[in-house]
């Protein structure tokens, strides 16, 4: 089934936003609260993981219509092993069934799948599901969609010293040429830009050991509708609140002047140069 293009007012909101400023280049969103709305409206917790179903494939659709390149989803952290078996191996099911109902969906849209996190601690279906679904989806060149997945920024990092360790070791890398940039090969997000902006649902205020290093100088926005109520008038509403923003990256409001009336995208080439001295 083809992307369905935005109408009416919906068209209307994508045209304002593209025509009001910067679109992110790659949004990141904690889905949080599905237990907490299932409860708020008297039903089991399933419901809500269900219903979050709906709302990432109403998201994933808006950030494609947007041109939005990057999308990363906190689907299931480290910490989230630790919930009631029960509720784990029901979320490991949804996730199969999710990908079963959405892959052919996603890749007509040339929709590309990535995976971050500890891929072999996922149980073997659920593995086999998420390779076979990227290998389909490995040549498309749109939205990049990127799912977070028994994952943790502090995992993330150690994973990353351990391996420059190695390479330290055995001479690959020599200790004094380690930048920030060389450290950001060895995280499991080598091949994504950071995000612009950092969404987290249900009002909570709390990163939960996300993207530790990749957030730096994020945007981040609040919203106070938990996930399975989310979406697209909120993803429009943050994304409308980041084009408020002055992104200085360390810098002052008039240094940013000369490069906001050139192109907007030289500020993200002067911060990436600032950090590689």
């Amino acid at each position: 089934m083809p992307l369905a293009k935005a109408t009416g007012v919906d068209k209307k909101n994508q045209e304002q936003l593209i025509a009001g400023g910067l679109v992110p280049n790659h949004i990141a969103i904690i889905m949080d609260g599905n237990g907490r709305w299932a409860k708020h409206n008297g039903l089991p917790r399933i419901a809500g993981h269900n219903e979050g179903v709906n709302s990432v494939r109403d998201i994933v659709e808006a950030c494609a219509q947007l041109g939005v390149k990057y999308l990363t989803l906190y689907t299931f952290s480290t910490e989230n092993w630790k919930r009631p078996q029960d509720e784990v191996s029901m979320l490991m099911r949804l996730i199969v069934k999710a990908l079963r109902d959405e892959r052919d969906r996603l890749h007509q849209n040339e929709v590309r799948l990535q995976v971050i996190g500890e891929f072999n601690t996922l149980p073997d279906d659920v593995a086999n599901e998420l390779r076979d679904a990227m290998e389909v989806m490995r040549e498309n060149c749109g939205l990049t969609l990127v799912l977070a997945l028994s994952y943790s920024g502090r995992w993330d990092i150690i994973k990353a010293i351990k391996e420059m360790y190695d390479d330290i070791h055995t001479g690959v890398l020599k200790k004094e040429k380690i930048t920030e940039e060389v450290i950001g090969t060895y995280l499991s997000t080598k091949d994504i830009p950071d995000p612009d902006l950092l969404i987290r649902t249900s009002g909570e205020l709390r990163i939960s050991n996300f993207l530790l290093w990749q957030l730096a100088y994020s945007e981040i926005y609040i919203s106070n509708e938990f996930w399975p109520a989310f979406r697209r008038e909120h993803l429009y509403e943050a994304i409308e609140d980041f084009q408020k923003r002055e992104r200085r990256f360390g810098m002052v409001s008039e240094q940013l002047q000369p490069l906001k009336k050139s192109h907007p995208a030289r500020l993200i080439e002067r911060f990436k140069k600032s950090v590689a001295k």
